[in-house]
């Protein structure tokens, strides 16, 4: 029998959750008392207790340091504040998209994911937490809201301290608790299986076998960087699809995730490995699994903006879509306008929300949206309400399948059709809130001035004249919810765009980013020295030149 304990403490001011949750270092969990129970506490307490008593809970993380410890005190919490059950994944793992998946499935009441994404693990790393709601998306802003409210005033929380758990073994652990008519249960379950079949339901195996495995196959190289997607592309891309077990590297996750940050960016083995002309296609993941990077032959870069605006334009490739049809397209503000001209050519509507993934769950648990996808490397479909890397690089075998060209000689194909959008961005991390925000508010009342609109600029042998520029406001078209100061945008005549944007998902501090997104009309060859994308540092020093180039009047 376990005890239910009433413990009080005291709140914290900064449990605010960004758009990806709340993420700090690891020693603000481990040093500060109880702000892992504090924040786990408002999540619970936000939940409205008859909804709460008796209900189902998902949880699962990437596997960084600080899960299993996190995970034993967030069921003993889940346990004193009335939910029925807890649904883990085995050892405690459970990528993102998967915990979306199980959501789903067993119809919980949301679930939680222990991760910190792309961030570095290990002690002196960061841990994170983030709240999905019950249609397996990341929970809106009057939800976020309510937490953090509720952890500014918190006085006390919930606690079975003496209940454990066993993570080793799949299958059902019960428990009677003190005063419960009803045991609390504790279901351990396969992590990969319920995302497993789900993927099978969405895209051809036999083809993908065929073009991975057959008498012509491709080789490919997929980099896991020691996060938790490894023993998903193990047993979906090698058991399942017949890759060689070398095609798969850094699989086993590691708590620090083998002392790199777990960010495709940073892929510099996979990299290495493209540049060498060996594997035909090559892909990456972060932390915990939704973030994918595209790589073709010699390290042929696909950038994100471009690669959901390549599966658009092939989306029938995947039986999935053939069956469902296709409802909508949309994008992240920040995200290039690749993606527009696919839908304008085959009207298919399209939505240009705020970033957030939770914009994109809206819209397609109202019948509005099938593709979506952001430039910070996130694409997904309306099969789970979250980005997801493994199936993003199953649409695009799914498109080498049917198409049988490199990546490279599709991406070409689709800049002759379509025009091309060069894409960068720059992170300015750590920055001072204060003197970010007042950076922020000059340069909006710079750009809204009314004479800003029609300044024509000149760069190189090309002027970019002001069309519009705005502090974006996105009403949604589901709900009417406004969200605003939403990023500063410049949009120039032919399309381009300069984009400046606070950052939600940094972990400590305030990050500045600034998008740079220039369109050109079927001359995308012209420009030797970006058009392969190999050099990445070598096509950021060209972006850099051109935005230095429209000077705004700042020193």
């Amino acid at each position: 029998m376990s005890l239910v304990l009433t413990v009080a403490t005291a709140p914290y001011p900064d449990q605010r959750p960004g758009t990806s949750g709340l993420r700090k270092r690891v020693q603000v969990f481990q040093t500060r008392p109880h702000y892992l129970h504090n924040f786990i506490q408002s999540v619970f307490s936000s939940i409205d207790l008859r909804d709460r008593q008796g209900s189902t809970v998902v949880l699962g993380g990437d596997g960084r340091y600080f899960n299993r410890t996190a995970i034993e005190v967030i069921v003993q919490m889940a346990a004193a504040n009335g939910v029925g059950r807890v649904i883990i994944g085995h050892y405690g793992i459970l990528s993102t998209p998967a915990l979306s998946c199980v959501i789903r499935k067993y119809k919980a009441i949301g679930g939680i994911i222990l991760t910190a994404s792309h961030n570095p693990g290990g002690p002196e790393g960061y841990f994170g937490m983030k709240f999905n709601v019950a249609n397996g998306g990341p929970a809106k802003e009057a939800i976020t809201n309510k937490i953090f409210q509720i952890s500014r005033t918190i006085e006390e929380f919930a606690i079975c301290p003496g209940l454990r758990v066993d993570l080793m073994t799949v299958g059902k652990q019960s428990f009677d608790l003190e005063n419960k008519f009803k045991p609390f249960k504790v279901e351990i379950v396969d992590s990969v299986e319920s995302y497993a079949n789900l993927l099978r339901n969405i895209f051809d195996f036999a083809s993908l076998k065929e073009l991975l495995f057959g008498d012509n196959h491709i080789k490919i190289r997929v980099d896991c960087m020691h996060g938790v997607a490894g023993p998903y592309v193990k047993r979906i891309l090698c058991e399942e699809l017949g890759c060689p077990a070398n095609s798969v590297i850094n699989c086993i996750p590691l708590e620090d995730f083998g002392g790199q940050p777990p960010n495709p960016t940073y892929a510099a083995d996979l990299a290495e490995d493209m540049r060498s002309g060996q594997w035909d296609f090559g892909a990456a993941f972060d932390g915990d699994g939704d973030r994918n990077m595209i790589l073709g032959k010699s390290g042929f870069f696909v950038s994100p903006s471009d690669s959901v605006a390549v599966i658009a334009d092939n989306i029938f490739c995947i039986p999935y879509f053939q069956q469902t049809g296709v409802r909508g397209f949309a994008r992240s503000m920040p995200t290039s306008a690749a993606l527009d001209r696919v839908a304008k050519a085959t009207k298919i509507e399209l939505y240009e929300t705020p970033t957030g993934w939770k914009f994109f769950g809206n819209l397609m648990d109202a019948g509005c949206l099938s593709l979506c996808g952001e430039e910070s490397f996130g694409t997904g479909g309306d099969h789970i309400r979250e980005k997801d890397g493994l199936w993003a690089v199953l649409a695009w075998l799914s498109i080498l399948a049917a198409r049988r060209q490199s990546v490279e000689d599709i991406l070409k194909d689709h800049w002759l059709k379509y025009g091309r959008n060069y894409y960068t961005r720059y992170d300015y991390e750590n920055v001072d809130i204060d003197t970010a925000c007042e950076m922020m508010e000059d340069l909006e009342m710079l750009i809204t001035d009314k004479s800003f609109v029609r300044q024509r600029f000149a760069v190189e042998d090309k002027i970019f004249q002001v069309e519009k520029a705005d502090n974006f406001e996105y009403t949604d078209p589901v709900d009417s919810t406004i969200s605003r100061n939403q990023g500063l945008r410049i949009i120039f005549s032919d399309g381009s765009r300069i984009i400046y944007r606070l950052s939600g998902t940094s972990s400590e501090g305030a990050t500045v980013r600034i998008y740079i997104d220039s369109y050109e009309r079927h001359n995308v060859f012209q420009d030797t020295q970006v058009k392969c994308c190999t050099d990445i540092q070598l096509r950021n020093k060209i972006f850099k030149k051109r935005l230095n180039s429209i000077n705004l009047g700042f020193n």
